[in-house]
């Protein structure tokens, strides 16, 4: 049934793609019409998990019982409360827009899976996932997330122009669409600009949001740009 925790054997990235996704306010719709625009194109079983404010959750679960079974059939799903595992939770909550630092807690949180792509409430799919699913395959032993630059040309880009704080690369990487391998994330120690040692993700997080939450403007992307500044 959708909304059941599956057990198998097979690991659980060879069943389906995960794909989560962060709600809060006045999200519900704009995140059922990205999560029915993944199901209508994607070829493989989707796997949504979604991180809503509590009173979201029954609203959610309303939703997606009416989709038509030639939907449902193709995905199962699970939601999540709001939680931050380090750190002041009001804090994470208000940094930039409502409950959005929550992807930065991915890896912490969702231990039981290896790879995923998270999305904005905003995003629309126009192709199957199955197609950017795919870009994990070609990581190299290194790697462990991809995005997007935030612009395309660096003299006319933000970060390239205002940015206070250390970013990846020319013109920085946008946070919206991210491809993350969770196992990877949890396994490596970062290099960082706090202590001469490698901190894991979460020892990371509340530290580097501590030093530089004075000079970030876009919230939890900044601190992205910040951890690939250090870790190319």
């Amino acid at each position: 049934k959708p909304g059941e925790q599956k057990h198998s054997k097979e690991p659980s990235s060879l069943q389906c793609m995960h794909l989560a996704v962060v709600a809060c306010g006045d999200r519900l719709e704009e995140t059922l019409i990205m999560l029915k625009s993944a199901v209508l194109f994607s070829n493989r079983r989707l796997c949504f998990h979604i991180f809503a404010e509590d009173s979201l959750k029954p609203e959610f679960e309303k939703k997606l019982k009416e989709w038509p079974s030639s939907y449902t059939k193709k995905f199962e799903y699970n939601i999540y409360p709001i939680t931050f595992s380090v750190g002041n939770a009001q804090e994470w909550k208000k940094l930039f827009k409502p409950c959005a630092a929550q992807r930065l807690f991915l890896p912490v949180i969702l231990k039981d899976v290896d790879s995923l792509l998270y999305v904005d409430t905003d995003v629309l799919f126009l192709r199957p996932i199955d197609d950017i699913w795919h870009i994990l395959k070609e990581f190299n032993s290194t790697q462990l997330a991809a995005m997007a630059p935030e612009h395309e040309i660096p003299k006319i880009g933000w970060y390239s122009r205002f940015a206070r704080h250390p970013y990846y690369g020319t013109t920085g990487v946008n946070s919206g669409v991210m491809l993350m391998n969770l196992t990877r994330i949890r396994n490596t120690h970062f290099k960082n600009s706090m202590i001469p040692s490698g901190l894991t993700w979460e020892e990371m997080l509340y530290p580097l949001y501590q030093k530089y939450k004075n000079y970030i403007t876009w919230g939890d992307q900044d601190l992205l740009n910040i951890i690939f500044y250090f870790n190319p």
